[in-house]
This record gives structure tokens, C-alpha cells and sequence, in this order.
């Protein structure tokens, strides 16, 4: 018995060290201000004042078939790996607009933000950049919420929202109804 008190007090007087040699983390930086990195993509400014940064792939908008919007996971931003040449984005006359959703990386946060803004984030964008009332709306892993938002909450909107799933999953099947 004596062992077990002795081995928590010693155990406890280790970790009292430990968090004491600790270093504070650094503060956090903000993307834009003077001791945050540079803002290196272009941002659209919001009616609420918040900014969305994107990044354009595939052809010019004005001569697109296909607008495509893509929506990230958690771990990722605007600048994801897709794995799609230009060649066949040109080919296909695919025109995609990847951007980071609030909070993440180079855009602004959104104190208030629900799965309502998420999607009116996504409205408010394609209007911005003028991709014209109609767009495709694709999530990957955890960006697929906005794309079911966008379903629920601006469903004039789009042509089809196709959630993207992990190679895995290829036999499940769902219906949107």
C-alpha cells in the first residue's frame, strides 16, 4: 500500500515538473496582419465584412460548361491535392473554384458560424464571382456538411451535390429524396 501512495506521489511530482519545463505555445498568427503570414491567394469580401479566399482551376469562367464548387475536409484548404490534370479540365470545359471555408487558413472566421452560413457562404460566393444561378457543389470528408446544407437551405441553386466518400465505401449506395 505504501508502494502504490509512494509511486502516485512520485508519479504526480514528475508531472508537476514536466507541465513547469513546458513551453507556452506560439501565439497564434493570422493570415494578413504584420506578425501572420502573407495572404498569397485572391479573397472576396462578404456582406458581413468576413473574406473567403479561392483559388481558380480549369477554364475561364465566361467559357465553362461545368461550374464546379469544392468544399474541403478538415485537415485540408483551397490548396488540395485534386487528382485531375488541366488537360482533361480543359477537355471536359470544367471550370472549379476551391475555397477555404470560414476559419480555415487564409479566410476570415465566422464567430456565428452554422451549417445555414456554410451554405449561404457557398451562395454568396458563386454570386460574388458571378457563376451564374446554377453550379455544382462537391464536398470532400468533412466539407460535405456544407454540401448538405446547401441541399436544405439553397436548393435553387444547384445542379447535383454529389458528396465525395473514401475509395473504400464503394458499395454503399444513397438516394437524395
Amino acid at each position: 500500500m505504501i508502494t502504490v501512495i509512494g509511486a502516485t506521489i512520485l508519479l504526480g511530482i514528475i508531472g508537476w515538473i514536466y507541465q513547469r519545463l513546458m513551453k507556452a505555445p506560439p501565439p497564434k498568427t493570422i493570415y494578413g496582419l504584420a506578425n501572420g503570414p502573407p495572404l498569397t491567394s485572391p479573397r472576396v469580401k462578404l456582406h458581413d465584412g468576413r473574406h473567403l479566399a479561392y483559388k481558380e482551376l480549369g477554364v475561364p469562367k465566361e467559357e465553362a460548361q461545368h461550374k464546379i464548387i469544392v468544399c474541403h475536409g478538415y485537415e485540408n484548404c483551397k490548396d488540395m491535392d485534386l487528382p485531375i490534370s488541366q488537360e482533361v479540365l480543359e477537355e471536359l470545359k470544367v471550370y472549379l473554384l476551391l475555397y477555404d471555408r470560414a476559419g480555415y487558413y487564409e479566410s476570415d472566421p465566422n464567430p456565428s458560424r452554422s451549417v445555414k452560413t456554410e451554405a449561404f457562404d457557398i451562395q454568396e460566393l458563386a454570386d460574388r464571382l458571378e457563376l451564374g444561378s446554377k453550379f455544382y457543389v462537391i464536398g470532400c470528408s468533412i466539407g460535405t456538411y456544407p454540401i448538405w446544407a446547401c441541399l436544405k437551405y439553397i436548393p435553387h441553386r444547384h445542379f447535383y451535390l454529389p458528396p465525395l466518400f473514401h475509395y473504400l465505401f464503394n458499395n454503399a449506395s444513397f438516394t437524395l429524396s
